[in-house]
């Protein structure tokens, strides 16, 4: 997540309301830069309605192998910033990818909350099911930075396979602690928006993943491993020495993708390293 400046803050302590709180937690963009073509990657463009009436936008992107990641992305930009992720995930690990944007993201309708991502994230698992080529196949969910939050919750609410998640946070309260250490406590206390990760991992009955930069310097190393603590057995901790918040898959290199193979092997079925 990103920082604010004072400004901010002081608006939160004359008591400002939820347009002040959106723009302190979410920095969306709605021009996409490129699409999964210009990465050389077929794909199908979903266009869905969430339960609210919301118009969301996705892109399905199919792998060779038949297990599917649900993608919760950050707090920033939009999902054409994630394609060079993408493309390596897809083509290093072989997964059917589905990248949507939260509504107020993108080409997706709608001003973004706390409860507006749960329903997005929400709409996209009941299209995966719906599909005949998807309703079958194991599908992980993938949460980053925020993401980690609307993944958890949505973990909470239909168990994945399994649950994967990338530079978390442990609350939005916290965040506020990080971003404003003088009256981070103040401003805390205003926040109608949580994303409480710590608070609901617990609850998660799907093996789980945490990595996390020991670099970060967004979001602290010590939240990531603080929700990591929090959540049920069985799960795994990978650290990525050097990598700070946008570059774990490029900093970690070959440990990083091994990580990921390593735990898809362990708790996947169907998972055959070889293909």
């Amino acid at each position: 997540m990103r920082h604010t400046v004072l400004a901010t803050t002081l608006a939160f302590l004359t008591g400002c309301g939820s347009a002040v709180e959106r723009s302190f937690i979410y920095y969306p963009t709605r021009r996409l830069e490129a699409t999964p073509r210009d990465y050389g990657l077929p794909f199908e463009e979903l266009r869905l309605t969430a339960e609210d009436g919301v118009r969301l936008h996705g892109w399905y992107v199919p792998g060779r192998r038949a297990i599917t990641l649900l993608w919760c992305h950050g707090n920033a930009g939009n999902i054409s910033h994630r394609l060079d992720n993408l493309r390596l995930m897809r083509n290093r690990l072989g997964l059917g990818v589905l990248l949507f944007d939260y509504r107020g993201y993108g080409e997706s309708e709608g001003v973004p909350s706390e409860a507006g991502t749960y329903r997005d994230a929400r709409a996209f698992r009941a299209w995966l099911r719906a599909q005949p080529t998807t309703r079958s196949m194991p599908v992980l969910y993938f949460g980053r930075s925020l993401g980690a939050g609307v993944a958890t919750a949505l973990a909470v609410e239909d168990p994945p396979t399994a649950l994967i998640l990338e530079a978390p946070f442990t609350s939005v309260p916290a965040m506020a602690g990080v971003a404003f250490p003088l009256v981070g406590h103040l401003v805390a206390s205003l926040l109608r928006t949580r994303y409480e990760t710590r608070g609901r991992i617990g609850q998660v009955r799907a093996p789980v993943l945490v990595l996390h930069g020991d670099a970060d310097e967004v979001v602290p190393f010590a939240q990531g491993r603080a929700v990591f603590e929090a959540a049920p057995e069985p799960k795994t901790f990978f650290p990525i020495p050097r990598a700070t918040h946008n570059d774990t898959y490029l900093v970690g290199g070959e440990a990083y993708w091994h990580a990921w193979e390593e735990f898809l092997a362990a708790h996947v079925p169907g998972w055959d390293p070889a293909r």
